[in-house]
């Protein structure tokens, strides 16, 4: 379903001692979170989504938004300028899909095993955005 194909370019997303890494979909906003890293921030559970405030603004003009993504999915939602773990089914979820409250600028997806979100509690402190290896 992912509507921008991968760039070449990651993401380390660190939670306590565990660190994911995320392939960047080519897009502005995707560019434009990474050129804003370092960030660490809190965030909250909704479902299964995790979703925090980032500390700068993110644009997403020229991206196209949807809601509905998959397993794995990182986006931006512009109305908070937060930062989105898809990781299941939220509570705007229609079935199994995991759904945003509304439209997302996607970002990139996680490597490997995003259900593993499901292990960490209903929040999460002192998340680690860094720019990883192209």
């Amino acid at each position: 379903m992912s509507t921008a194909n991968g760039n070449g370019t990651t993401m380390l997303l660190g939670i306590g001692e565990k660190t994911f890494e995320v392939e960047l979909y080519d897009t502005g906003a995707a560019r434009e979170l990474l050129a804003g890293l370092p960030q660490t921030l809190s965030m909250s559970r909704w479902g299964d989504e995790f979703y925090g405030t980032l500390r700068t603004k993110i644009g997403h003009a020229e991206d196209t938004l949807r809601d509905v993504f998959e397993i794995g999915e990182v986006a931006m939602w512009p109305p908070g300028g937060a930062f989105c773990i898809f990781f299941g089914p939220t509570p705007a979820s229609v079935g199994d899909e995991p759904r945003a409250a509304s439209p997302c600028a996607p970002l990139g997806r996680i490597k490997g095993d995003a259900t593993l979100f499901r292990n960490f509690g209903s929040s999460l402190k002192d998340v680690t955005l860094t720019a990883g290896e192209p």
